[in-house]
């Protein structure tokens, strides 16, 4: 440790520390531009000067390492001279046009201009102008003259999102920060740099010019939209979300979020918004009250179950869905004597239910990532389902830790990957089995049964081995081995490799609240999610789901609605294909309109309340279960709050939930049998992948909007004898998609990868089945 003296204050701070650290750590303010403490070091704002006992000028404090015995002056006359000839630089150049600056009210600028600026310019020459530049729809570059060259947009584009997208041109007072050749800004976590913009140059395209920051109310919340739970701080003006901004916790999403949660407020004032309880009679829709909607569900649901028995009900619910209304749903259902119950729409292969020795989760703290020797990542599109995961995977790579990735597209997850082995969906098992092989016979152990015949390649030799020898190691499952056919299969063979390596075995989990639904109890003894449709029910409840988007085979999932007498159809939004199936559109409210609960992936307990009021008449879907299971005269209804139901759910006051237990019990390894023919690889893309999402504007014109294509391998281009842009038919069953052809080599030989989760796909069968092709 080095002793420091700051301003009269002493402090020991670890040897590489800077000024600006040990600073931070006594509590004294140094003003300062382009530091950052999750960014690397650039000194180039100047800021920070300080004087330090014995230097011959001013230093910078984010860039001077701390010797021991040091003394600096932060405020001293030397010290405040170099800050404000500095300040003076800045402004030179800088516009006056703060009025109209949607920075203004939250600009470092602006604020330290107060403190250590002139009172008037000695610069009479014009001002330099840079012109504005357009860089996609959600980032807004129109006022580059405001640009102080801190840099922090080129770094975090480097260093957390992983792709330099942002770079300084020229030189001198010619300097600018631009995209190369005119490009966009891509980034799923592009919308941080407007964040770490110190200045009114990179501002939010979709809020611009729509209120002021002292407008706005500030409001904590948690994202719906992944499995981290990301702190968030929504601001409300008029009862309207206006913007939605990180709120900052280390432990979860560290400073950042990704752009879906950013942006995705959008949606929350969609004129598809959902405001009144919906009936169809007559094959007409009418907007009816509360009492009339709820009599004639409480009805419907009565006579199912009476004339045909609680089986021939089922209910399926989404992963956003809070732990209140998953297990108020459960208790209607069971209520009614049915125990078809389930939240995984997505997922096609249920061997693991009744088999778990509890509740499937990350297997560690979100924290613990960076301090991994080794991971392993099977089956994920890891970027784009889970960015801030990949975030903290990127940035344990750029250390020691060897990450390495086995999944189905060769997609770039910007990450210096240790290992990485694409293969068909198929084939997904064999690859894992042949690395639980080569640890198998690395630790000198007994091959499992099952695996005799698999052959062992270098890359499954050296993840193996990265595993083995690390300390501190984890194989992670994501949401493409949870969709697969083969789920249990590779379930059980990643903890034979956890037991074999000593790694931690851990989910990443599909959506924001996975965990918390096995926790509330959400899952079937009855039929499952694909059980209640490959068998029809005679009534089914949907919540927060839309299952031409949301289901592994939408094609099956349509076929059972249709045929059903009652379709109960809870969502905040007005679902145009649901308008031809559903009976009944309860208008419920989003997480930006109700009090509830999220699990995430680490088992961390996350309540949150509504910030604004609900729309319309629409209702917190625990409300509207809460007086459902009362107008049935169901006994245990009894709740006056949202706190109520949780602590009923999951116990009181914990920070954590118990149970939490990756252990699969009583499953064979036995590896699935080759499949012939052309198989479909089904991505969810991120601006696809919930209501939410589907209705920001804004999300929707990004590139990892675009509509789906049919995308496959130079090889497999071949053997079909077509041509790249060539529009082509896809079937599975009797469903079909017209799209056009694009090579990707990214794509495994023999598969095809076709899209999920948007309208053109929606007619389509199983995400990861057999698939044709012909020229349309």
């Amino acid at each position: 440790m080095l002793e420091i003296d700051i301003d009269g204050k002493k402090a020991q701070v670890p040897d590489g520390s800077t000024v600006m650290d040990a600073a931070q750590q006594v509590g004294v303010y140094i003003p300062h531009f382009c530091y950052h403490k999750k960014l690397s070091i650039a000194a180039n704002c100047r800021m920070c000067l300080v004087q330090v006992e014995k230097a011959p000028k001013p230093l910078p404090a984010c860039a001077t390492p701390v010797t021991n015995g040091m003394k600096v002056f932060t405020h001293s006359e030397l010290a405040v001279k170099a800050q404000k000839g500095v300040m003076e630089f800045l402004l030179i150049n800088h516009p006056l046009d703060c009025p109209i600056c949607d920075q203004g009210g939250e600009c470092q600028l602006q604020d330290m201009s107060v403190g250590y600026g002139p009172m008037k310019s000695r610069y009479s020459e014009e001002k330099h102008v840079v012109f504005h530049k357009n860089v996609g729809p959600l980032i807004s570059m129109e006022e580059m003259s405001r640009c102080i060259h801190c840099t922090r947009c080129v770094r975090f584009g480097q260093e957390v999102a992983g792709i330099m997208e942002l770079g300084m041109a020229n030189r001198n007072m010619h300097s600018e920060i631009t995209t190369f050749l005119g490009r966009t800004v891509d980034s799923e976590l592009s919308g941080n740099m407007i964040d770490l913009c110190p200045v009114g140059a990179l501002t939010s395209k979709p809020f611009r010019y729509t209120a002021r920051s002292w407008e706005l109310q500030r409001r904590k919340s948690v994202s719906p939209h992944d499995s981290v739970g990301a702190n968030l701080v929504v601001q409300v003006k008029h009862d309207n979300v206006m913007r939605v901004l990180p709120r900052e916790n280390e432990a979860v999403n560290e400073c950042w979020i990704a752009d879906k949660e950013r942006f995705s407020y959008q949606a929350l004032n969609s004129e598809e918004r959902l405001t009144k309880p919906m009936v169809k009679q007559g094959g007409e829709w009418r907007e009816v009250d509360w009492n009339v909607a709820l009599d004639y569900v409480a009805h419907g649901l009565k006579d199912v179950a009476r004339e045909h028995g609680g089986a021939a009900l089922a209910a399926l619910a989404a992963q956003s869905c809070t732990v209140e209304e998953l297990f108020l749903l459960g208790k209607v259902m069971r209520g009614l004597g049915s125990s078809n119950i389930d939240f995984r729409p997505r997922q096609g292969d249920f061997a693991a239910d009744g088999k778990r020795a509890g509740t499937p989760w990350l297997g560690l703290r979100l924290a613990e990532i960076k301090d991994l020797d080794a991971a392993l990542v099977v089956g994920s599109f890891l970027r784009k389902d889970h960015p801030l995961i990949a975030q903290r995977l990127r940035q344990a790579a750029k250390k020691t830790t060897k990450v390495s990735l086995l999944s189905v597209a060769n997609d770039d997850q910007l990450i210096n990957l240790y290992q990485n082995v694409v293969v068909a969906p198929a084939q997904l098992a064999a690859a894992l089995g042949a690395v639980v092989k080569a640890a198998a016979e690395l630790k000198g152990a007994l091959v499992p049964a099952g695996l005799a015949s698999v052959t062992v390649d270098a890359s499954a030799q050296a993840i193996a081995q990265s595993l083995v020898e690390g300390e501190k190691r984890a194989v992670f499952l994501g949401n493409v081995a949870t969709q697969s056919a083969a789920a249990a299969q590779l379930h059980a063979l990643a903890q034979e490799l956890a037991r074999l390596t000593g790694a931690t075995l851990g989910f990443l989990g599909e959506g924001a609240n996975t965990v918390g639904a096995h926790a509330a109890g959400a899952l079937p003894s009855g039929a499952n999610a694909r059980q209640m449709f490959e068998q029809p029910r005679k009534a089914y409840v949907l919540m927060g789901i839309e299952p031409e988007f949301d289901c592994a085979n939408p094609q099956l999932v349509l076929g059972a609605l249709k045929q059903a007498s009652l379709v109960v159809f809870m969502s905040a939004f007005k679902h145009a294909p649901a308008l031809e199936y559903a009976d009944v559109m309860l208008p419920i409210a989003p997480y930006t309109e109700t009090a509830g609960t999220f699990v995430n992936t680490e088992g961390r307990i996350q309540s949150f309340n509504g910030v604004v009021k609900a729309r319309g008449d629409a209702r917190p879907a625990w409300k509207v279960l809460r007086v459902l299971g009362n107008v049935l005269n169901l006994a245990g209804f009894a709740y006056d709050t949202s706190e109520a139901v949780r602590d009923e759910a999951l116990g009181v006051g914990k920070e954590f939930i118990t149970g939490l237990d990756n252990a699969l019990n009583g499953v064979a390894i036995a590896l699935p049998a080759a499949v012939s023919g052309l198989q479909r690889i089904a991505d969810v893309p991120i601006n696809f992948a919930d209501p939410l999402v589907r209705r920001a504007p804004a999300l929707q014109q990004t590139a990892d909007a675009v509509a789906p294509s049919a995308r496959v391998c130079e090889q497999t281009l071949g053997e079909l004898g077509l041509t790249t842009g060539t529009t082509v038919k896809v079937r599975q069953g009797q469903g079909e998609a017209v799209l056009p052809l694009k090579l990707d080599n990214s794509v495994p030989a023999g598969c095809i990868r076709v899209a999920a989760a948007h309208a053109s796909t929606a007619g389509l069968g199983e995400m990861f089945g057999s698939i044709s092709v012909e020229r349309a």
